[in-house]
């Protein structure tokens, strides 16, 4: 892969059928909006770290958002999920060792931690509660919306440095 693919993001609704609809909705469109600040990036544009003496990059927000999808995963009893290529349970993050060999595995492996959560809360209630936790999904939803538009904005300020691209 030379660059990252743009994806398809669609506005949430004004006037959702229902909290659980615009919940959804609303996370989608920060999921996507995270994949927009990749798209068109090669493996090293992605690889490039913010500002000294940070290690971030986008590659690296979109391993770490891979491991935050997890909060939903909790939901449907299977095994832990393998974050990324490299994922090392002792260092579960992974979002600093970032390996431009491994761009196109990383997104891989996000697109099938964000289908994983779709599929192990679609048939919860929002007042299902996390296993072996007091979370219930409404709030795993509303910090999910959280963590992603904190990290676009670090993504917005990492894109517009690698080439002057800003905006949603």
């Amino acid at each position: 892969m030379s660059t990252w693919p743009l994806p398809q993001r669609s506005e949430p609704p004004h006037a959702p059928a229902g909290e659980r609809a615009a919940l959804e909705a609303r996370l989608d469109f920060q999921r996507a909006t995270l994949l927009m600040k990749c798209a068109g990036l090669t493996p090293e544009q992605l690889a490039m770290r913010s500002v000294e003496p940070s290690t971030l990059s986008l590659l690296g927000l979109i391993r770490h958002m891979s491991v935050v999808e997890s909060w939903f995963h909790f939901y449907d009893d299977k095994p832990i999920h393998q974050f990324f290529w490299d994922y090392n349970p002792d260092h579960p993050d992974g979002s600093d060792d970032v390996d431009t060999n491994h761009a196109e595995d990383d997104l891989a492996s996000y697109l099938a931690s964000v289908e994983r959560s779709r599929e192990a809360v679609a048939q919860c209630d929002l007042g299902d509660i996390m296993p072996d936790d007091d979370y219930n999904l409404r709030y795993v939803f509303l910090h999910m919306i959280e963590e992603y538009a904190r990290h676009n904005g670090h993504a917005d300020l990492l894109r517009e440095r690698i080439d002057g691209t800003t905006g949603e």
